[in-house]
């Protein structure tokens, strides 16, 4: 038990329950062609913003407008951010964005340094410490939809990302009025012995991934990388540790990982009211690293016994229990 409150407002049907079905089966074809189908709206009224994110780097978002399906612009803007190798396209952002865009906000879906088909806008390598260029990009929407309230909206590493915006100093320059991250990475040391620990299914994934994101990034600046027997690297401790001694200003990996680390005092500083959502049986994510987040009155912590990481899963439909706590938590008042 995490003695924080558990929603039992999330019911998968019995044979959905287990946290690996949950996990993977969400990303599977079969579920993804409903969410397509789901978003065609959100997608199809998406417009690519290339945003000026401050010291010369540029992040990819896509703007979908009310406006584009012949209604008044949006009041409020929702800014949605994957999780680490996921996109813009990933199921869970896709889901959420169309939400959001029933509710006819303005939406962003951003997409982080390196993810998506971007490994060609910026020539230094994505880590996870870069929280300045996310910051920067979510300046910069504020400029572009003046007077809007921003809403973040963040999955794994997106959601730890949009917590540490909000609880950045600029943040106080921003006009926040939401953060809801679901699933988010708490103690990134925490979750590397997570992965090689637990079911193999889910490191061989993020190797995999890193792998082809890494083959990508060479490729698009075969003058500057050469990653040659880093690829063929098995461990992502090990894939870690190479890349934060080679490309990061961190003296050691144990550094890196705290530095974006979100325990501790890391929140008490958020700028407006957030929620975490997430699982007691989230595979990658320990629940019992929620007792170490501060105990502030602007953060609050829902947990369910069932989900899985970025599952939530109630069917095999289009949406899932986080569309729903989306709308439910947008329709109090935004200071509660």
């Amino acid at each position: 038990m995490t003695g924080f409150p558990l929603d039992a407002s999330f019911r998968p049907r019995r044979w959905l329950r287990g946290p690996h079905f949950q996990t993977i089966l969400s990303t599977l074809p079969p579920r993804r062609a409903r969410v397509e189908r789901r978003a065609t709206p959100v997608r199809a009224a998406s417009e690519e913003l290339l945003l000026d994110c401050g010291d010369g780097v540029v992040l990819q978002a896509f703007h979908a407008s009310p406006t584009k399906r012949g209604r008044d612009p949006g009041k409020r803007l929702a800014v949605v951010l994957h999780g680490w190798e996921g996109s813009a396209e990933s199921t869970y952002a896709l889901s959420a964005a169309q939400t959001f865009f029933d509710l006819d906000f303005e939406v962003v879906r951003l997409n982080l340094r390196d993810h998506g088909a971007t490994h060609h806008l910026n020539r230094d390598l994505f880590h996870s410490c870069r929280l300045p260029e996310v910051v920067g990009a979510v300046r910069s929407l504020a400029v572009r939809f003046t007077n809007l309230p921003v809403i973040l909206s963040g999955f794994s590493l997106g959601g730890n990302f949009m917590l540490r915006v909000a609880a950045d100093p600029e943040a106080r320059h921003l006009p926040l009025q939401r953060v809801i991250a679901v699933s988010p990475v708490l103690d990134p040391a925490v979750t590397m012995t997570t992965l090689e620990r637990g079911s193999s299914i889910y490191h061989t994934y993020f190797v995999r991934k890193w792998t082809r994101s890494l083959a990508k990034k060479q490729q698009a600046w075969p003058d500057h990388y050469d990653f040659g027997d880093l690829l063929r690297i098995r461990s992502l401790r090990e894939m870690t540790r190479q890349l934060v001694q080679r490309h990061t200003e961190y003296p050691t990996m144990d550094d890196y990982l705290a530095g974006y680390a979100i325990t501790g005092d890391r929140l008490t500083t958020l700028a407006a009211p957030a929620t975490v959502l997430t699982s007691l049986d989230d595979p990658i994510i320990e629940a019992t690293d929620l007792a170490r987040l501060a105990r502030t009155s602007h953060l609050d912590i829902v947990t369910t016994a069932h989900g899985g990481h970025c599952g939530f899963l109630e069917n095999l439909g289009g949406t899932n229990w986080v569309d729903t706590q989306l709308v439910k938590l947008l329709s109090r008042n935004p200071d509660s």
